[in-house]
């Protein structure tokens, strides 16, 4: 599935990746592919992103933590995320 992660500021992010872990309003959950239209608002905490490989910006890379090399992670103050036809848009503030 794609995934783009978008601020205000610029496009953070924008890949294929195999699931997505956002810190919702009613608590943490997950996106795998192929599952059903969603959209949702999200909180404070962490956005969880697994790939088998990543690409950033050199403006959007500082904002990313590394797991390992197939997990990155960052950090959000608020933000909305649509899933819909396999693709995923998380607007990031």
């Amino acid at each position: 599935m794609i995934l783009e992660i978008v601020s205000p500021e610029a496009k953070l992010f924008s890949g294929e990746v195999t699931s997505v872990t956002l810190p919702g309003v009613n608590g943490s959950f997950q996106i795998l592919n192929h599952h059903a239209p969603i959209v949702s608002i999200l909180e404070e905490g962490t956005i969880k992103i697994a790939a088998p490989s990543f690409s950033f910006s050199k403006e959007a890379a500082d904002k990313f933590t590394r797991v390992n090399d197939q997990t990155y992670t960052l950090e959000i103050k608020s933000g909305t995320i649509e899933m819909k036809n396999n693709k995923i848009i998380v607007l990031v503030d």
